[in-house]
């Protein structure tokens, strides 16, 4: 079976059809979040359904009566389960009835998943951890079975008084990512939470005045989950965060029709590690960087090292590093024509007005300077031999 083999629906002219078309697609495509593939009589049923040779209700029967004549074994019920589903998540998006409130959301949930699973439209009453391939076996943290109802009320009450107006595209997705994240990490079901949740989000979008009608579900529904994985996941001592940029990139491509490269193995917690061991590597290499900034720096005095004792000879070569530094600094400054005093040395080369003039007299008594006469007392300049 194709991936999507309603497509071309999608791009049919027909108002109708288009919208049939991606029911079915967007409906099918869900099933790949619990690793389900229905199957091909689907398909077909379906496509009979988009060409308006027979109801909704119509195909329902035909896959009861279908399966009844199926032999009982587990490759069979999980078939069964992706092939009732997606004809039930195609009759509600095929509505334009919503409700936004939780009793619309776990009615969404019976509707899915009756005589499928016995607690269909309950809520679990027992805590759930599950592991995840994107990270690396961990669990995000479910909402506790002791406050399920009082979570998803309390989220519902949270999104009925936000307020839209005003806000940029940006911060709207930014906003509805936050949102449905939220209402998944809260786990009210046993099973088939993202399914539902996804099947709501999609009509409350719908009453905001989204038509979100692409294939974006269809073909990126499992990483719509490990977007919500994501967003709901924290490990501080790995240095990961709960981050809603992956189902940003999601909304975007639903939304606003944009390219956002939607990849399952970009969310794995490898890659964060490994990015952070990228920036590891590149902090090394800035620091070895700096070593050669240094090894680049100490040659640079010892090259005015040189230079003053070329210039000046035997009588440089008897002082310290610091004061041939100092003596670099003052030459470069003045030259043999400018004269100055210990208040310029002092200010050139951040020292007191004591310790400029011991330093003058040194560099007098070795005749690298001398005193100028009728400029005032304690003004020098440097010899020439």
């Amino acid at each position: 079976m194709e991936r999507d083999p309603f497509k071309e629906y999608l791009r049919e002219s027909e108002p109708d059809k288009c919208r049939k078309g991606y029911a079915w697609s967007t409906a099918i495509g869900l099933q790949a979040v619990d690793g389900l593939k229905p199957s091909e009589y689907l398909v077909d049923t379906a496509i009979r359904n988009i060409e308006g040779e027979i109801t909704l209700k119509e195909v329902q029967s035909l896959l009861d009566s279908y399966y009844e004549e199926k032999p009982v074994d587990s490759e069979n019920i999980r078939t069964e389960e992706a092939d009732k589903v997606s004809a039930r998540i195609a009759e509600i998006l095929s509505e334009t009835a919503f409700s936004f409130s939780p009793n619309e959301y776990i009615s969404i949930h019976r509707r899915l998943f009756r005589e499928i699973y016995s607690h269909a439209g309950k809520i679990r009453d027992y805590n759930i951890t599950k592991k995840e391939w994107i990270l690396d076996g961990a669990t995000v943290l479910y909402g506790s079975a002791s406050e399920l109802r009082a979570t998803l009320e309390y989220d519902f009450s949270q999104e009925r008084d936000f307020c839209y107006k005003g806000l940029s595209m940006d911060e709207i997705i930014h906003h509805l990512a936050i949102f449905v994240s939220r209402l998944w990490q809260i786990h009210v079901f046993r099973e088939g939470n993202t399914r539902t949740t996804a099947v709501f989000f999609i009509k409350y979008l719908r009453m905001l005045g989204f038509s979100a009608t692409n294939d974006i579900f269809a073909e990126n529904a499992w990483y719509f989950r490990n977007a919500l994985v994501r967003a709901n996941y924290t490990n501080l001592q790995k240095g990961i965060y709960e981050t809603t940029e992956y189902l940003e990139a999601f909304l975007r491509n639903l939304l606003l029709n944009e390219k956002n490269e939607l990849r399952n193995r970009n969310l794995h917690i490898d890659g964060v590690l490994s990015m952070k061991k990228i920036d590891i590597d590149e902090e090394k290499v800035h620091i070895q960087a700096e070593k050669v900034d240094i090894r680049e720096r100490k040659v640079h005095i010892q090259t005015e090292k040189v230079d003053i004792e070329e210039v000046f000879g035997f009588r440089a070569e008897h002082f310290s590093d610091k004061t041939k530094g100092h003596i670099c600094k003052l030459f470069k400054q003045f030259g043999y024509e400018e004269i100055f005093g210990r208040s310029k040395a002092a200010a050139l080369l951040g020292l007191g007005e004591s310790g400029a003039s011991k330093l003058l007299s040194k560099l007098a008594e070795a005749r690298l300077i001398e005193p100028v006469a009728g400029h005032g007392k304690g003004k020098y300049r440097f010899l020439k031999e």
